[in-house]
């Protein structure tokens, strides 16, 4: 069973559970996904997501932060479905699979995919609790090297965590150059216009201030610069307000949760990651597989995934002035630039599609189960 709870419109994580579903080999592995999703979440269109993937998902939907009901309804789903692993995402996730294990005797399995919230509760009660627990966890599934050493700074064994980077499917993603056109206009882009872009949750670790700040230094000199921003989040309204106050809202647009991201990745001539903090991002894949050139912070996998000069251009976090002039170099070097999004493409052709991430997960769950027949 593949176990998470979200809320809003979710995010990375549910492309890897949904993907991950879609793609394990009904001959060997029934799948459940089920959602634990607060009230005021609704299912965020998951089961529509899921639908066109030929998922199924379960939504168990929350009255109070630990709803009595959803576990006992979670308990009888283990038992009629004769669940034998739960598979993990999140903090909260991890705790129902930790006592799943204790109540149903299932294996309980985690994938880590980062420690990005940053309310009080997450970084000094939810995020240290989380981090105990899963050293008692079997294994481990860490989305980054980075992520993997938090692990064991946490007490986990290094044998009991396993680096299994992101993925993605090449055949999906993958880039129509006849219909950028009509991309970009259904996006209100003007012809002459070159647009920056960035996908992901709007909130403080994707420091999109910062992005705002690097377009309020370039438009002066580059007046045709654009910037599309998708995605939802806590900072929507304070990201519109410095954009009034930085004199860059006229070029910019905040797109909100969109299902078309495929065309906003194409729509763009930059795709620009401002982050502080990241597990393995998956925008950074899916701008490579659409062959959108990368201009990225150095920050959590990013850097397991493209080589500074090879595959995009890499900058330390927190340094707008690199990130303008990388961006600037992408923009009037296009035949460098033509090199690195080939090479990027590629990249993920050959070493981060997901039907090999799902092999390397689907070995962790043939361990797990040896484990127990050999106990």
């Amino acid at each position: 069973m593949e176990l998470t709870c979200a809320e809003g419109e979710g995010g990375g994580p549910d492309k890897t559970i949904l993907l991950g579903a879609a793609q394990a080999d009904p001959q060997r592995y029934a799948i459940t996904v089920c959602y634990v999703v607060g009230g005021k979440g609704g299912s965020f269109g998951i089961a529509e997501r899921a639908r066109a993937l030929g998922v199924q998902v379960l939504c168990l939907e929350e009255r109070s932060r630990f709803d009595l009901a959803v576990w006992r309804a979670m308990r009888q789903l283990v038992r009629d479905r004769q669940i034998d692993i739960v598979h993990a995402h999140g903090y909260k996730a991890d705790l129902y699979a930790s006592l799943l294990a204790r109540k149903e005797g299932v294996i309980p399995l985690a994938t880590v995919h980062g420690f990005t919230g940053h309310t009080w509760r997450e970084r000094f009660l939810y995020y240290p609790l989380d981090r105990r627990l899963l050293a008692r966890f079997p294994k481990v599934i860490a989305v980054s090297s980075e992520l993997r050493n938090t692990l064991l700074r946490a007490g986990a064994r290094p044998e009991q965590v396993e680096t299994i980077l992101n993925g993605i499917d090449p055949r999906v993603f993958r880039r129509c150059p006849d219909r950028v056109p009509e991309y970009r206009s259904s996006l209100g882009v003007a012809p002459g216009e070159i647009v920056l872009g960035t996908v992901g949750r709007l909130e403080r670790q994707k420091r999109f201030d910062v992005l705002l700040g690097v377009l309020a230094e370039l438009l002066p000199s580059r007046p045709q610069l654009r910037l599309l921003v998708a995605g939802e989040g806590s900072l929507g309204s304070q990201l519109k307000q410095l954009a009034e106050r930085l004199g860059v809202a006229h070029a910019c647009r905040f797109l909100g949760h969109r299902r078309d991201v495929d065309r906003i990745y194409q729509a763009m001539d930059v795709f620009v990651q401002s982050s502080d903090y990241e597990g393995t991002p998956n925008v950074v894949l899916e701008a490579m597989a659409f062959e959108t050139p990368v201009v990225a912070t150095d920050v959590g996998g990013t850097t397991e995934l493209i080589e500074n000069g090879s595959h995009a251009l890499v900058v330390p976090p927190r340094r707008p002035d690199l990130l303008a002039r990388a961006i600037l170099e992408v923009i009037q070097d296009p035949a460098a630039t033509k090199r690195r999004v080939a090479a990027a493409r590629a990249r993920v052709e050959q070493e981060f599609s997901f039907e090999a991430r799902m092999r390397a997960v689907e070995r962790v769950y043939e361990s797990l189960m040896l484990q127990r027949g050999q106990g």
